[in-house]
């Protein structure tokens, strides 16, 4: 651990919220520098126990929680909603993805803060936003890729749509708030600048992928639909399978690049084709050209398909598991992973982007233990003592 200063460095961020995508928002910040204080029930984040664990721990919960300084309050008790309204009053952000609604009925919306920290920065993360009819519908990023758009593009003509093996929406909702907490920040340093509210709904996030779906749909009555390994009228962009049971991607779709790939693949006379020379001309000869390009991949192993189209300069790359990223050279040259200890044994986490050159992020620590920074916070942020401390892990209200 180093000292360098990083963009964040003096923002305090309580996390109230659990899961992914609150916590993920949270974990961008901290990151670049903010303490973080994320507040769990005394039995802690579910995250915790989720897929593959390494003793009572997810692996995955090493990475979500780096940097995070965890504090355990019950937030179904008066007093475990008085400490969380105290520690809110020392904040600079709040992040929170419960059910809307639910923050107000405890006490602590927005309004509530208002005349205690007239400055604090509140994102709030919900399925569907905190206004609208849908507001109080329960939404799951499984849920809202489909209601956002994305999940009717993705996957094969004619089949049912394909959800990704990842939380996606979540992941997005995240980088959005993330974004707009840095954005409300700076409006705060302005003159005469105080807090706001940043009102992020995963739809919406995974909305803001559409690129051009909804102009076309309105301007020309064009419905985008599932076109698989493709891109709707972009020709050639595609994954192609090769002779030893691997599978390339490749992007000739430029149309310097169309003919440079076509020469690769011993079809001069298609480089030389006008018809072919623009996108629109390939759009229409799209089957022809992808027979082409499948039948020259299935003819070679997929290292010599790389070669070969790289030495022409033409877009190409493999498609990549976690255990090839781990051993690719150019992964391991960007530093895209961190090393961290967990019980005495070595866990590499994945390092968090974007990447700044003289005030780049970092990881401090992993993920800790349920409330493992009770004493800490509970005396040096709301000056508790032994007797107030032993107090209410009696009553249930924090973990020790």
């Amino acid at each position: 651990m180093t000292d360098q200063a990083r963009p964040l460095d003096g923002v305090r961020v309580i996390e109230m919220g659990q899961l992914l995508a609150g916590p993920f928002t949270a974990t961008i910040l901290a990151y670049f520098g903010a303490e973080v204080i994320k507040v769990e029930p005394p039995e802690g984040d579910p995250i915790r126990r989720w897929r593959i664990m390494r003793g009572d721990t997810s692996l995955w919960y090493y990475s979500l929680g780096r940097n995070k300084k965890s504090v355990t309050l019950d937030l179904k008790t008066p007093r475990g909603r008085e400490l969380a309204a105290q520690l809110l009053a020392t904040a600079d952000v709040v992040v929170e993805n419960f059910r809307p609604g639910l923050m107000e009925s405890w006490g602590l919306g927005p309004a509530d803060l208002k005349a205690s920290n007239p400055d604090l920065v509140y994102a709030r993360i919900s399925g569907y936003g905190q206004s609208g009819p849908y507001a109080e519908k329960p939404g799951y990023a499984s849920v809202t890729e489909g209601f956002g758009g994305f999940r009717y593009i993705n996957g094969e003509p004619g089949k049912p749509p394909v959800r990704p093996n990842i939380s996606m929406g979540d992941t997005l909702a995240a980088i959005h708030a993330a974004l707009g907490i840095a954005l409300a920040l700076i409006q705060r340093s302005k003159p005469g600048g105080q807090g706001q509210v940043v009102d992020v709904a995963l739809f919406e996030s995974v909305f803001n992928l559409l690129e051009g779906v909804v102009p076309e749909y309105d301007g020309a009555g064009a419905v985008r639909e599932p076109a698989g390994t493709t891109v709707t009228g972009i020709v050639p962009t595609n994954t192609y399978p090769c002779r030893d049971g691997k599978h390339v991607v490749v992007g000739g779709n430029g149309d310097s690049i169309f003919k440079r790939l076509m020469v690769a693949v011993g079809r001069p006379e298609m480089a030389r084709d006008p018809a072919l020379a623009s996108n629109a001309g390939r759009v229409a000869e799209q089957a022809s050209i992808e027979a082409v390009l499948q039948q020259w991949c299935l003819a070679r192993d997929a290292a010599e398909v790389i070669t070969v189209l790289e030495e022409a300069r033409v877009p190409v790359g493999p498609i990549f598991s976690a255990a090839d990223m781990l051993a690719d050279p150019h992964y391991r040259a960007r530093g895209l992973f961190e090393s961290v200890e967990i019980d005495g044994q070595p866990l590499q986490i994945p390092a968090i982007v974007p990447r700044l050159d003289t005030t780049p992020g970092r990881t401090d620590w992993p993920g800790t233990a349920i409330g493992s920074h009770n004493d800490e916070i509970l005396r040096e942020v709301l000056g508790l003592d032994d007797a107030a401390l032993e107090e209410l892990a009696q009553a249930g209200v924090i973990k020790r």
